[in-house]
């Protein structure tokens, strides 16, 4: 039986205090596309160990740097200068029974396809570059991968909460409307590159949203600010329906424009990511496991997305914390707000965490002694599932985006 640490916090749970601040950004952001094509490079690696060797094999892709281009968007059209650059690193195993494994040539044809898929003004072969430097880990890290059990590959902590504020479920909905397929079809001059901010002040919401326009479709200054308040004044629609608690939401898009500083008082992009020209990116600066950036949480700066789904807790026990909490809020009618914290000790059995951590958010006249034995039954049960879990991870769509 796991041993737990139990705690009960005597303060309201974040949605129910004076200010709360949640952050995402959007498929086209360049952190989340170094998050997105390494998530899917560790799954096309595990796809490949798995056929040429019967298991997966080690490796660790979550190192990725995504340099910016160089642009000049303009309305009506601008041009690429020079074109963005993914750069690879990480640990991967290139060789088996004495046969060699094209990690490399992998990850490239995924980033690929990836952009390709992902964002329909980029056309790999011409706005992208891709620089390879996988290298092979360590012998022991090797190794655990040959036990009959397989065991953490690092210390670490993983944390995890439930429910979803308003607040968060807010700011997912509004990312996802941003890039859905019917807005994409009905906006082309809406790019994938979206920022969700979000400040709650009491029971009044507001969003600030950055979003990449796509020059091509922009024929003048007049044209580009009716189409962001048509935009901001759709979105703003969409999403007050879906209060229930909060009284009142804003939305304010592209704030830094200025309509009498001409071209650059606009936020244009050839690409409709500011990756063309204006932000680079990087693995792990962008959203956590279950999509968002909750800056009033508990959170862990792994960076999940590249890292193998059957030994690296720096994914593994942050899905798994966010299934417990979840887990925990569900089953256990008094919790109004749970997190947890999970973690390991290199070496030791996946299974077996060195601690794990609850704190409660309880109904008022509920104590800790009231819901232990729940809890605990909890944090079993989803520990039974970890085979499951892990499963999923090889095969999921990937959920860091």
């Amino acid at each position: 039986m796991t041993t737990l640490t139990l705690q009960q916090l005597d303060h309201a749970p974040v949605g129910q205090r004076h200010a709360e601040h949640v952050e995402r950004k959007g498929i086209g952001h360049p952190d989340t596309i170094c998050d997105s094509v390494m998530e899917a490079v560790s799954q096309a690696l595990c796809a490949e160990y798995q056929q040429r060797a019967g298991r997966v094999l080690h490796h660790n892709v979550d190192k990725a740097l995504l340099v910016a281009g160089d642009s000049e968007p303009k309305p009506g059209g601008g041009r690429i200068i020079e074109p963005i650059k993914l750069i690879f690193g990480g640990r991967a195993v290139t060789e088996f029974d004495g046969q060699p494994i094209a990690a490399a040539e992998i990850a490239q044809a995924v980033a690929v396809e990836w952009m390709a898929k992902h964002l329909r003004y980029v056309d790999p072969a011409e706005h992208a570059v891709f620089q390879n430097e996988p290298r092979r880990g360590s012998p022991e890290l090797r190794d655990i991968f040959d036990r009959d059990a397989m065991t953490a590959n690092d210390t670490s902590v993983g944390v995890g909460f439930a429910p979803l504020t308003e607040t968060e479920r807010l700011v997912l909905a509004a990312e996802q409307f941003l890039n859905s397929d019917a807005f994409h079809a009905e906006h082309p001059e809406c790019g994938e590159d979206v920022k969700v901010m979000a400040f709650r002040r009491d029971r009044k919401l507001g969003l600030t949203i950055a979003l990449a326009m796509v020059d091509r479709f922009i024929s003048d200054a007049k044209q580009y600010f009716a189409a962001k308040e048509a935009v901001r004044a759709e979105l703003q629609a969409k999403l007050t329906p879906q209060l229930v608690d909060l009284d009142d939401i804003s939305v304010d898009i592209n704030t830094l424009d200025d309509p009498a500083r001409g071209d650059n008082g606009m936020y244009l992009t050839v690409l409709g990511t500011s990756a063309d020209g204006a932000d680079g990116g990087q693995v792990g600066r962008g959203n956590r496991v279950n999509g968002l950036i909750s800056l009033h949480r508990p959170m862990s700066l792994e960076a999940a997305a590249g890292k193998n789904p059957v030994s690296h807790v720096g994914k593994i026990y942050n899905a798994l914390a966010r299934r417990v909490a979840e887990s925990v809020y569900r089953q256990v009618a008094p919790v109004q707000e749970a997190s947890v914290w999970l973690c390991s000790q290199i070496g030791r059995p996946l299974s077996d965490p060195w601690s794990t951590s609850v704190e409660l958010v309880l109904e008022k006249g509920v104590s800790v002694d009231d819901v232990s034995d729940t809890v605990q039954q909890a944090v079993e049960d989803e520990l039974a599932r970890l085979p499951a879990l892990l499963q999923s991870l090889i095969t999921a769509e990937p959920s860091v985006c």
